[in-house]
């Protein structure tokens, strides 16, 4: 069991379907996979070896998808890393993941180059882009494509680690969460059933594939299905309404930052036709509102779905044609969900409490961290940290983040409850609710608001239109008008970088 078995399935099934645009160039599935057995045997004379720990540093691009599966045909590790990190954040990862080959861009080498000189076993140093720029000690990764030569046949199980994926680091230092060869390939066997997909779908490829999401859904997930990938290096609202209104059919993979742009692009320019058959939303919560607008204005629907990396992505969703507002649906196939107290014990439906995942892409582990392993993956379920409630008929609802649960005064305040109000108010367009201390009452409520363009609101108005809506000890006493608010490269919002005084 190989992840590149996607790729050289689909090619011998249909090697002249296009597989990728990109910048505009296409490739068939039949030359990704000979681009792929090609690299990978460059790669092997170069010294790479099975379980090697290799560095993919890149922005989305063809030779980021070959990278990728070349390295799992050889049976390495790759540790998929963000190009825009600073040298801190590099030199944890780096060091942590024991990494020993690095394999970047040319135009991100500036935080990388000081750091990977301070680590002689990462021997191996390969770079795309102008040759002009490739620096010493580093080949230029177009060298190393073999043509003519395919790899040595390197045997994998499901259980092999093939993927090294460092997460947010909200608790500490980023973990690097261990994916297997079975988790990332049961992940997609899990979500494809659930979508009707058509052989002309052309899939809108906006997320970053450094990370979970994008490699599962817009990359492996089409990769499995056969379908057209329309890739971009970085999100942009216009350049994707264009192809939403060429293309004859699409699918939209995205964060509700994403949505949010498109949905105020075509409030002031609705698209000309929309081709969106379905989109589906992840990695944050989507506020009920922002959902609503888009079906509207792009004549779709929406499938909200909930995942993390410790989960090799999606492990809950809204089925097609039963989508519930404000909800992350069911497990999908091959998965359960617990919802339990703090000692691990089920709670009533309409309860609240963290959300538990068992199935199919559960990580192996934290790397080299026995402990956080243990503690994530009690009694044989995942502990998300997440707090959740499940309904009278099965569908869940993520309250919010356990560790950003405001405690004011004795009475829990669940921030994403209070985010929602905001976003009814016509001049919000986005929010972050977070507890700030406070000598008396432990914790208060605080807000940080961006308003639309040429909104005139004032952040009294604002605190009033939420006192109106929620309870007394919930709205928040502090809130501050900002031009933006800081955020992942997965478009989520980053609340402990937003600083807010009493």
């Amino acid at each position: 069991m190989n992840l590149s078995d996607f790729l050289s399935d689909t090619a011998g099934r249909i090697p002249y379907h296009p597989a990728i645009t990109f910048e505009g160039r296409t490739a068939t599935f039949s030359e990704l996979d000979r681009w792929v057995d090609s690299l990978a045997r460059g790669l092997e004379v170069l010294g790479i070896r099975q379980r090697n720990r290799c560095v993919l540093m890149m922005p989305n691009s063809i030779n980021w998808v070959l990278s990728y599966y070349a390295l799992a045909r050889l049976g390495a590790v790759v540790v998929p890393v963000n190009p825009v990190y600073r040298k801190g954040e590099l030199a944890h990862i780096f060091s942590d993941s024991g990494a020993r080959v690095f394999l970047g861009h040319s135009d991100y080498l500036k935080e990388a180059a000081p750091v990977i000189a301070s680590l002689p076993k990462m021997g191996i140093r390969l770079v795309e882009g102008n040759r002009d720029e490739v620096p010493r000690g580093f080949l230029p990764l177009e060298d190393s494509f073999r043509e003519r030569e395919r790899p040595t046949a390197r045997e994998t199980t499901a259980g092999d680690p093939f993927a090294i994926i460092y997460t947010s680091g909200t608790t500490g230092p980023p973990k690097g969460a261990v994916l297997t060869h079975g988790s990332l390939m049961g992940v997609v066997k899990s979500v494809a059933g659930l979508r009707t997909h058509e052989p002309g779908d052309i899939v809108l490829c906006v997320l970053p594939l450094f990370h979970i999401y994008g490699q599962t859904h817009p990359l492996n997930l089409s990769m499995y299905a056969g379908l057209t990938i329309r890739m971009w290096d970085h999100f942009d609202a216009e350049e994707v309404m264009r192809a939403i209104e060429e293309e004859e059919s699409t699918v939209l993979y995205a964060v509700p930052t994403m949505i949010n742009r498109l949905v105020e692009l075509a409030s002031t320019r609705p698209p000309k036709r929309s081709s969106l058959r379905f989109c589906v939303s992840g990695g944050a919560s989507l506020p009920v509102e922002v959902l609503k607008r888009f079906e509207d204005l792009f004549h779709t629907w929406i499938m909200e779905g909930y995942g993390l990396t410790e989960c090799s992505s999606t492990c809950l969703e809204n089925p097609p044609g039963r989508t519930r507002a404000g909800s992350i649906g069911f497990p999908t196939p091959g998965f359960e969900a617990r919802i339990v107290d703090d000692d691990d014990n089920d709670v009533r439906p309409g309860e609240v409490g963290e959300l538990l995942i068992s199935g199919p892409g559960v990580m192996k582990e934290y790397l080299d961290q026995p402990a956080a392993t243990r503690t994530a993956l009690r009694g044989g379920w995942l502990h998300t940290g997440d707090l959740a409630r499940v309904d009278e008929d099965g569908f869940v609802y993520i309250v919010d983040r356990k560790k950003e649960l405001i405690i004011r005064g004795g009475y829990n305040v669940y921030p994403r409850e209070v985010e929602e109000v905001f976003y009814q108010h016509p001049a919000v367009m986005e929010v972050a609710v977070l507890g700030i201390p406070h000598p008396d009452l432990g914790e208060e409520v605080a807000a940080a608001v961006v308003l639309r363009p040429g909104a005139a609101v004032t952040a009294e108005e604002l605190r009033g239109f939420a006192k109106e809506r929620v309870a007394p000890y919930k709205y928040p006493r502090v809130l501050k008008l900002v031009d933006e608010l800081p955020k992942s490269s997965s478009g989520k919002i980053l609340k402990r970088e937003i600083k807010l005084e009493p």
